[in-house]
């Protein structure tokens, strides 16, 4: 067998090994990126709007919503790829933790009202919008949209009354998944290298000589 054969077939073995070790929920690479995020509070750089002076409980709001707001854009921008019921699993999520996305809600509004008594509303308004296009990606849509998936699902499992558990715990590697990264299959097979022979896909005589093409 010529060597640059013996390299694609070992190149085939590679990408055969990563598809099998890759999880079943991964629809969207070969191999899912790690995304993954320390558990966080809600005052993080980064993790949101800031919530300068937030009580522990408003920070708990905080963290809910912009794990709604994330939701709900993805919703939205991830309707390419039905089979990660984007659409679906906002809606039910809409339905099962009702109680507690009220409840955040109405935190932020008194978090506001506290905090800007005179314009809390315009505050409040901005708060809300900014958070949502805080979720809008272009170029990390992928990893965006396979994580949501995954968060969407956790969070129709999580009990009512603890959706905030799923958002300390998957908030930070929901903004991570924002940003563009490579699948996973190019990452780790990056070291393999592999040389064609010039007329690779040309059509040759017996004597290795390129000649015109038959239909």
């Amino acid at each position: 067998m010529p060597s640059w054969t013996r390299r694609l077939a070992g190149l085939a073995t590679v990408v055969a090994t990563l598809v099998a070790a890759a999880p079943a929920q991964a629809y969207l690479y070969w191999v899912t990126p790690d995304f993954r995020g320390q558990p966080v509070r809600g005052n993080e750089p980064g993790i949101g709007q800031p919530m300068p002076g937030a009580t522990d409980k408003e920070l708990q709001a905080h963290l809910i919503w912009n794990l709604r707001a994330g939701l709900n854009v993805a919703a939205l921008q991830c309707q390419f790829a039905p089979v990660l019921m984007t659409v679906s699993n906002y809606n039910a999520l809409l339905f099962n933790h009702a109680k507690e996305l009220t409840a955040a809600y109405t935190v932020l509004t008194g978090y506001f009202k506290r905090t800007d008594p005179k314009g809390w509303q315009r505050s409040l308004d901005q708060y809300t919008t900014r958070t949502y296009n805080g979720f809008s990606t272009l170029h990390g849509q992928l990893g965006f949209c396979d994580v949501a998936a995954q968060i969407g699902r956790d969070a129709l499992d999580q009990d009512k009354g603890k959706l905030y558990k799923v958002a300390e715990d998957r908030l930070a590697e929901f903004r991570n998944s924002l940003a563009y990264r490579p699948d996973g299959v190019y990452i780790m097979s990056r070291g393999l290298t592999f040389t064609l022979p010039p007329n690779f896909g040309a059509c040759v005589d017996k004597k290795g000589r390129e000649i015109a093409c038959k239909a």
